[in-house]
C-alpha cells in the first residue's frame, strides 16, 4: 500500500504533464489557424479579382490574334512572330542612322515632344480662360456659344489651317494638339468655378475680398479637382490626335513611324507600335488619375 501510494504519483507526472501541455499546443495550432486564414483569403481574393481577369483578358486577345493570323494565311503575323520582332526592335530603340531612319523611343519622344508643347499653351491659355467664363456671367454668355461651335469640330480639320498659316509640318501638328486640347480644361474649369458654393462668395463679399484673394483663397482650392479633370482628358486626346496629325504631316513620331512602315510592308512593327501608344497612353492615364485622385476630397456625410 506504501508503495503504491509512493509510485502513484511518478506514474501519473508524465500524464499530467501532457494533459497540461495539450492545452498550449492546441492554443498555438488554433493562433496559427486564425492568423493564416485571413491572409490566405487576402491573396485568395487578390488573385481572383486582380491578377486572374487581366491574365484570361490578355489570353483571350492572344488566342483571337493566333485564329486571326491563322484564318488570314500569315499576313497579319502571330503574336510568337511579333513579340520575336519585338525583342529585336527593343533591343536598340534609341539608334539614329538619319532623319528618316530612327529607333522606336525617338519616335515616341518625338511625339511626346509636340503633345507636351501643344498642351502647355493650351493650359496657358485655357485654364485662365475658364476661370474668367465661370466667374462672370457676361464671359460665359460670351464664349458658350462660340465654344459649343468649335468643339464638336475634328481635330484634323485644324490641320490644313495650320500648315497654311504656319508654313511647316511641326508647327501644325502642334496647333492641332492645341486646339484639340484647349476645349476640356475651359469647359471643366469652367464648370468647376460656377459650382463653388454661393455661400462661400457671400462670404468673400462680406470680407470685401479683393478678385486676387478670392482666386487664391476659394476658386482655385474648390476648383482644382475640377481643373486636373480637364488636363486630364486634355492629355487623352492629345495623345490620340497626335499620332493622325504625324501620319498626315510627317517627320519623326510615332505616326509617321507606323506610315513609313505600312509603306515598307512591316507589319509586325505596325502591330508593335499599336501597343506601344496603349501602353504610353497607359501611363499618361495613369499618372494623371493618380494626380486627380491626390487633390479631390470628398464630402462628409454625416
Amino acid at each position: 500500500m506504501v508503495s503504491a501510494v509512493f509510485h502513484s504519483p511518478l506514474e501519473t507526472a508524465p500524464a499530467r504533464s501532457e494533459r497540461a501541455s495539450a492545452p498550449k499546443d492546441a492554443k498555438s495550432q488554433t493562433v496559427a489557424v486564425t492568423t493564416g486564414s485571413p491572409l490566405a483569403k487576402r491573396l485568395a481574393s487578390v488573385f481572383w479579382l486582380a491578377v486572374l481577369p487581366p491574365v484570361l483578358g490578355l489570353g483571350l486577345l492572344a488566342l483571337l490574334w493566333e485564329l486571326v493570323s491563322v484564318g488570314t494565311g500569315s499576313s497579319i503575323p502571330s503574336p510568337a512572330e511579333t513579340f520575336k520582332q519585338a525583342v529585336v526592335l527593343f533591343s536598340d530603340p534609341f539608334y539614329s542612322k538619319g532623319p528618316n531612319d530612327q529607333g522606336v523611343g525617338w519616335n515616341v519622344l518625338s511625339s511626346l515632344k509636340r503633345v507636351a508643347m501643344g498642351f502647355g499653351m493650351a493650359a496657358l491659355v485655357g485654364i485662365p480662360l475658364g476661370f474668367m467664363i465661370g466667374r462672370f456671367g457676361f464671359l460665359s454668355r460670351m464664349f458658350n456659344p462660340l465654344i459649343s461651335l468649335l468643339r464638336p469640330v475634328s481635330p484634323l480639320a485644324w490641320l490644313p489651317i495650320g500648315l497654311l498659316v504656319f508654313k511647316g509640318a511641326n508647327p501644325a501638328a502642334i496647333w492641332t494638339i492645341f486646339i484639340c486640347s484647349i476645349w476640356p480644361m475651359i469647359i471643366n474649369t469652367a464648370v468647376g468655378v460656377q459650382r463653388v458654393p454661393q455661400d462661400y462668395m457671400n462670404v468673400a463679399r462680406v470680407l470685401n475680398l479683393s478678385e486676387w484673394k478670392i482666386f487664391t483663397k476659394i476658386l482655385f482650392p474648390a476648383v482644382l479637382p475640377y481643373m486636373l479633370t480637364g488636363v486630364r482628358l486634355a492629355v487623352g486626346t492629345a495623345w490620340l490626335v497626335i499620332v493622325a496629325a504625324e501620319m498626315l504631316t510627317g517627320g519623326v513620331g510615332i505616326g509617321f513611324w507606323i506610315w513609313d512602315e505600312w509603306n515598307n510592308l512591316n507589319v509586325k512593327n505596325i502591330i508593335i507600335a499599336i501597343f506601344v501608344i496603349g501602353i504610353v497612353g497607359l501611363v499618361l492615364e495613369f499618372a494623371l488619375i493618380k494626380l486627380a485622385t491626390a487633390f479631390t476630397f470628398e464630402e462628409v456625410k454625416s
